[in-house]
């Protein structure tokens, strides 16, 4: 009997340790199965903070929210891709975070699910944050594109995260006419959020647009965008410093016109509190300059509009089509005339050498705006040759300024506060060229 209990015992022992083992191989033969498609698709709205890591591929299916209270991370070289059948979008909701820092040698990607040489502007929608800083409207608004979501509110300072070394490619969806979300849409957000070091590439709508906000933003980049380069509107007043724009002479909007700058107070020309006013400065926006197959909707450089005000210091506008500065509005032109806007130690060039200062207004003619700007250390010119060391190549740019040409010298930061890094130069681009590493120049679809 002995015997026969020890037998049994080992039966069982053995039993045991061949079903742990069997269990233990067949757990992890599952979790390499379906661990990456799980954790790998994002869609509707987080319910738990997130981190989406560098190993894998992230894709956003459909419209994809960061509610209040929830903390969307993302690490350094992580590629986030839109599915295919059904376009994605991310949007940080007011009181959710977004803390996505690349560094120059792993910037972090959204682009199109499609494969390079395929992809299209409008292959999904973009990036989208919304906080709870002041706008001039009465009522709480709703961002546009279809994603219904307000923003807004009184808390200047909100802060929504951080924005480091991110490229956004090939977004830009309309939900219907007139209702866009962009490469990076932005209401109501905060100066307590840091937006550095961001590239767009063939956004098909703007590459970026501020509804409101007194978010700050430094290294900005829009390349080959189809309507408007930056977008201000609803009270936006902002600081940016070091922006670029660069078209593509045959990629433009068929239903707009494509423009560096368009910014409205509002969409019918109230003078409702607080202005529409960002202040920039060494900014780079560079047109089409009439290359063969530039398409006619290509227009300003600056397109200030609808009793919208400004300050624009140190900066290069070269090769538009239309203008280089025009003003649209009686209050507009107002505004820079008693000194509420300024215009300032600019390089202006535009391709219609009679309207590189164009005015719409009956309060300034443009030989009014432009005696005015020549007065305040602006350079009128009428090529746009020697000033920047490569402008117009369009996948090999070089933004330098040229030695002894207009922009190696002339800024002045007088009046301007301490966010403003002094330079010598005008335009975007100095000695150093903070565009290498992390930006992407490709034809398109690439």
């Amino acid at each position: 009997m002995l015997l026969q209990k020890k037998f049994f015992q080992l039966l069982v022992v053995g039993f045991a340790a061949l079903t742990l083992t069997a269990c233990t191989k067949d757990e992890d033969e599952d979790e390499d199965l379906i661990d990456p498609p799980t954790n790998s698709v994002l869609t509707g709205s987080l319910t738990e903070s997130r981190t989406l890591t560098a190993d894998k591929k992230w894709t956003l299916k459909g419209y994809v929210y960061v509610p209040n209270g929830v903390t969307l991370t993302i690490e350094p070289g992580t590629t986030v891709v839109s599915d295919v059948t059904e376009k994605g979008a991310l949007c940080i909701e007011r009181g959710g975070k977004i803390i996505a820092n690349g560094t120059a040698d792993k910037p972090i990607v959204f682009t199109s699910g499609k494969a390079e040489g395929s992809r299209a502007p409008g292959d999904w929608g973009g990036v989208v944050i919304l906080g709870r800083a002041t706008t001039n409207r009465t009522s709480t608004p709703v961002i546009e594109g279809g994603l219904d979501r307000p923003y807004g509110g009184n808390d200047d300072n909100d802060n929504s995260g951080s924005l480091k070394y991110v490229r956004i490619e090939y977004a830009g969806v309309a939900a219907f006419a007139n209702s866009e979300i962009n490469g990076l849409t932005l209401g109501g957000v905060g100066s307590g959020t840091t937006l550095e070091n961001i590239q767009i590439v063939y956004g098909n709508d703007d590459a970026y647009e501020f509804f409101g906000g007194t978010v700050n933003a430094k290294y900005l980049v829009a390349y080959a965008t189809a309507d408007d380069d930056f977008d201000f509107d609803f009270g936006y007043r902002g600081k940016i410093q070091f922006g670029v724009a660069m078209r593509d002479p045959q990629f433009v909007d068929n239903g707009d016109a494509g423009n560096g700058v368009e910014a409205d107070n509002d969409g019918t020309g109230s003078t409702a509190a607080p202005f529409t006013k960002p202040v920039l400065s060494n900014f780079t926006w560079i047109g089409p300059n009439n290359a063969s197959g530039t398409l006619a909707n290509h227009n300003f450089g600056n397109r200030w509009r609808r009793a919208a005000q400004f300050v624009v210091r140190n900066s290069v506008l070269l090769g538009w089509q239309k203008a280089g500065l025009s003003i649209e509005s009686d209050a507009t032109a107002q505004a820079y005339k008693d000194g509420a806007a300024e215009f300032k130690n600019n390089v202006v060039h535009s391709n219609a050498a009679a309207d590189i200062f164009k005015s719409n207004s009956s309060v300034m003619t443009a030989a009014a705006m432009e005696t005015k700007a020549l007065a305040e250390g602006n350079v009128k010119l009428t090529s746009p040759d020697g000033v920047l060391t490569a402008p117009f190549s369009l996948t090999s740019p070089n933004l330098a300024p040229v030695a002894g040409g207009a922009a190696a010298a002339g800024a002045d930061f007088a009046g301007l506060d301490a966010f403003f890094t002094p330079t010598a130069y005008k335009g975007a681009v100095g000695a150093t060229n903070w565009l290498q590493g992390w930006t992407r120049f490709p034809a398109k679809g690439q």
